[in-house]
């Protein structure tokens, strides 16, 4: 007799519905070594493809910018909210591009676009303060920031609410 594997709401928040936008189907697995590119249109109908919008500028900056990233899309106010917290060992900055995790050497970055649900945790007694962001294709991410002080993680929560705000969109 096989069991089956439990999976719910106990192992995955963005299990429930409603809660999140359902994960979108993945149209084909790409191979490890496939690269990957957009394949557009001309504005004519012509099959010649052609650059999105903005990455004239893009490839500017990546030419002067040697080892720094450049991003396709044109620059939010920088007048928007940002979240950020770190200690020692981590750092979580959230902000217009969406949210970074860095844990010693390691980095991961998320767009709006790839995140299904960021969810926070302050613990009953000590001082780790947890943000675990999860994806669409119901994989997490757990991050903990070790705060100065507890009274750090109502500070933290509140500007964390406000970029997910202001920056999140459920699909709904």
């Amino acid at each position: 007799m096989k069991a089956e594997p439990v999976a719910g709401a106990g192992f995955d928040p963005a299990f429930i519905p409603g809660i999140t936008a359902p994960a979108a189907p993945l149209a084909k697995q790409e191979e490890p070594g496939e690269p990957k590119e957009p394949e557009t249109e001309a504005p004519d109908g012509s099959a010649e493809p052609t650059k999105p919008k903005g990455t004239e500028a893009a490839e500017g900056a990546e030419e002067a910018e040697e080892g720094d990233t450049a991003e396709d899309e044109p620059a939010a106010p920088a007048d928007g909210p940002v979240f950020e917290a770190a200690d020692r060992r981590a750092k979580i900055v959230a902000d217009h591009k969406g949210v970074r995790l860095s844990l010693d050497e390691e980095a991961c970055e998320f767009k709006w676009a790839e995140i299904a649900a960021v969810e926070s945790e302050s613990p009953r007694f000590g001082k780790r303060y947890t943000i675990t962001v999860h994806t669409p294709d119901r994989r997490w991410y757990p991050i903990e920031i070790e705060a100065t002080s507890r009274s750090r993680f109502k500070e933290w929560d509140e500007k964390l609410d406000a970029v997910l705000d202001a920056y999140f969109e459920d699909g709904a």
